[in-house]
């Protein structure tokens, strides 16, 4: 695998191996795309009681959608998790991977975008999941259109298509 960067990220956007939509050039690092946050929140019930995490669990059913107009914020209380999403659609070529990452100047709040689905596999299409975490000691208000996150593209040795659950996700 190898990482993405200058000239070969330019040339895997304009021949369609990475695709964004929409992309402002501003969002064109020298070694990432950056990724701005969608309206579509879920947030967890606060609910009393055990709820089983087994292969046939569902998110759902502990969230609720909320959506934020833009403008207006989401509110994180430390120690608070949240799922948010995208603005952008991303699609990969089978022989590509994206890596997503924070960025630093949002961590240095205590803000994480993502706590362990990092990975993006080869050959998706679709918006993607923030699993929004507060690590500090201060309520945080994240804001759509916040540039929240970017991602690292790879170059794969083989192909292959991602086909799971979330292959087509819009929503968070």
């Amino acid at each position: 695998m190898s990482i993405l960067i200058g000239d070969e990220l330019k040339k895997a956007l304009d021949s369609g191996l990475v695709k964004v939509e929409p992309l402002d050039p501003s969002q064109i690092g020298p070694g990432s795309v950056d990724l701005t946050l969608g309206n579509d929140f879920r947030i967890f019930k606060k609910q009393v009681g055990l709820y089983e995490v087994r292969d046939d669990s569902h998110f759902e059913d502990v969230t609720e959608l909320v959506t934020v107009k833009d403008g207006d914020y989401m509110m994180i209380t430390p120690g608070e998790m949240i799922l948010g999403i995208t603005k952008e659609k991303v699609s990969l070529a089978p022989s590509i991977a994206g890596l997503l990452e924070g960025r630093s100047r949002f961590a240095r709040f205590g803000l994480a975008v993502h706590v362990t689905a990092g990975f993006m596999q080869p050959g998706i299409s679709n918006r993607e999941v923030l699993e929004i975490v507060n690590l500090g000691h201060t309520p945080l208000a994240i804001y759509p259109g916040t540039k929240i996150c970017q991602m690292v593209f790879v170059r794969c040795e083989g192909e292959a298509t991602y086909q799971g659950r979330f292959k087509a996700q819009d929503t968070p």
